[in-house]
């Protein structure tokens, strides 16, 4: 028996016990040349990283047949001489552009800084970006991404909310008399498909609040039921605004392809493990949803200011602060492998970016129903040129991405991928002006633009569109 014929007989003996293979974490080939903190995937299917100096940045590239894990990386433009950013708010922008706001170091430091600037891939440039009117300090603020394109961030040491034009680069007040319990302060913060904000609050632990951005309001959505609340981890903190005492930290929380949100806790005073809860939404964008008891960490870990990501096959894969991750089906918290911790972030072949370091592959794979379909796309696109592809689920089933509160990384957009067929190498052609920025669109139809690489390949090729890790079905082009 050859050992190619044995292993196909093992697969199948595994398929018919019903036992699927195990997960699998892969080093990468290359690996980053500074380190990896915080991680951004670009909409030309590289992936951003800031390096562990702070201020240089550098760029993962697949190789040219879609491998992540054989990926190279450049060098790409650096901060200004004044920034040095640790715990930002951060969000890639309908554009394609990246945005970071604020740090709660700079240059090592507690500062608090209200510094930010914009990442521009095409240009290769950061610019300076001016934090809203007044905010003189802002630190490791919540934010996302609102489903008309609108950055909004929260103040962390009061209530006070800015909602950020990304084309005008306008900041307005928002939420101004919205009744929010508690501050902003370890908050994380995510988008509902009714395009309104969920949050567990820190301070005012156990309870929930939600914002409907079209009243600029908060409601209450109960308590947690679980407390999801870490000690603070140091005393009060003496900055230039004044003192601050941190309320304690919180775990990533993840919506999920049936609209719940698996939230995830740092270990609460007193508590043997960190807690999980999970919130079922209320009928309306104004009615208070449900919490329950999700399933404790095991082995004593917990998840505060940790990295949580959606696989595509609706699992929600969390890192918990001993680097071991687990994976949540819906019912059970179950443990797979260690990694060498970092940041998690999904890619578009549905894999993830373990800490810019490692990939990790789990088993199973998505329902067709959660892929993206494409209606309308060039059946000859030339190179060099833009085009408009539509739609529908263009932005996927959540933005896929959480932390405690800051380094937010959604990737709630569509990417373009073309394969050549006589080559099989691929190219992502760069999206940009997405239609919206929500999630589970459902019959909806959205587009987004994409630029046809110059230097790609001609002939003929199918092209799909991704979304957190998921394809559609493709479709047959012909690149000219």
């Amino acid at each position: 028996m050859t050992k190619k014929f044995f292993f196909a007989v093992f697969t199948l003996l595994l398929a018919a016990a019903g036992i699927a293979p195990a997960q699998t974490l892969t080093t990468l080939k290359h690996q980053p040349p500074d380190g990896a903190d915080v991680p951004f995937l670009l909409t030309d299917g590289t992936v951003l990283v800031q390096g562990y100096q702070g201020q240089d940045w550098w760029k993962l590239t697949p190789d040219i047949n879609g491998s992540y894990v054989n990926g190279t990386w450049t060098q790409v433009a650096s901060l200004a001489s004044n920034y040095d950013p640790y715990a930002f708010a951060s969000q890639t922008l309908a554009d394609g552009r990246v945005l970071i706001e604020g740090g709660e170091y700079n240059f090592g430091q507690f500062s608090f800084t209200n510094l930010g600037a914009i990442y521009d891939p095409a240009a290769n440039t950061w610019t300076p970006l001016n934090p809203p009117p007044g905010w003189d300090y802002i630190g490791d603020a919540p934010s996302t991404i609102l489903p008309n394109g609108h950055f909004l961030i929260g103040r962390k040491f009061d209530t006070q909310m800015a909602d950020l034009d990304p084309k005008t680069l306008q900041w307005t007040a928002v939420g101004v008399n919205g009744g929010k319990a508690d501050w902003n302060a370890e908050e994380g913060w995510t988008l509902m498909p009714d395009g309104t904000v969920l949050t567990a609050d820190v301070l005012d632990h156990p309870n929930s609040e939600r914002y409907i951005p079209s009243q600029q309001i908060w409601v209450s959505d109960g308590s947690t039921i679980a407390d999801l609340q870490g000690p603070p981890e140091v005393g009060c903190i003496n900055y230039g605004g004044g003192q601050y005492c941190p309320p304690g930290e919180i775990g990533p929380a993840i919506l999920r392809p049936d609209k719940t949100v698996f939230a995830t806790g740092a270990l609460h005073s007193g508590a043997r493990a960190g807690h999980t809860s999970v919130y079922h939404p209320g009928s309306s964008p104004t009615d208070p949803g449900t919490w329950v008891a999700g399933p404790d960490f095991p082995n004593g870990d917990a998840a505060g200011d940790e990295y949580a990501v959606l696989l595509p096959n609706g699992k929600v894969l969390v890192e918990g602060n001993s680097s071991r991750l687990y994976e949540f089906d819906g019912t059970n918290l179950t443990p797979t492998l260690y990694s060498n911790g970092g940041s998690l972030i999904v890619l578009p072949t549905g894999e993830i970016l373990v800490g810019g370091a490692e990939v990790y592959k789990s088993t199973g794979s998505y329902l067709q129903p959660w892929a993206p379909t494409i209606l309308s796309y060039p059946t000859a696109p030339v190179r060099g040129q833009s085009y408009i592809v539509s739609g529908k689920l263009f932005n996927g089933w959540s933005q896929a991405a959480s932390f405690g509160d800051e380094f937010e990384t959604a990737t709630n957009y569509p990417l373009v991928r073309i394969t050549n067929n006589a080559t099989g190498h691929v190219f992502y052609a760069k999206t940009h002006d997405h239609s919206y920025m929500g999630v589970q669109t459902g019959n909806v139809p959205t587009y987004t633009h994409f630029d046809v690489p110059a230097n790609m390949e001609t002939g003929a090729s199918t092209l799909v569109v991704v979304t957190n890790g998921i394809p559609s079905l493709p479709v047959n082009v012909t690149v000219n």
